[in-house]
């Protein structure tokens, strides 16, 4: 016998994850370095900021 609610899992929609992403904000941060020889030629740093407009001006305290 197995137990139904062990064996039900959450699904979520797209719609519902990009809905949490704007209402909370989310940040992305990456680096890469491209090298030749042990000698790094090209660093980038990358940072992204994915909110809505609401969520940013609640953010800094403009509403």
């Amino acid at each position: 016998m197995t137990n139904d609610v062990s064996l039900a899992t959450d699904q979520v929609s797209l719609c519902e994850v990009l809905d949490r992403i704007l209402n909370k904000g989310a940040v992305i941060v990456g680096e890469i370095v491209i090298s030749v020889a042990d000698v790094d030629l090209i660093y980038l740093s990358l940072q992204v900021v994915i909110s809505s407009v609401e969520t940013a001006r609640r953010a800094r305290g403009l509403t």
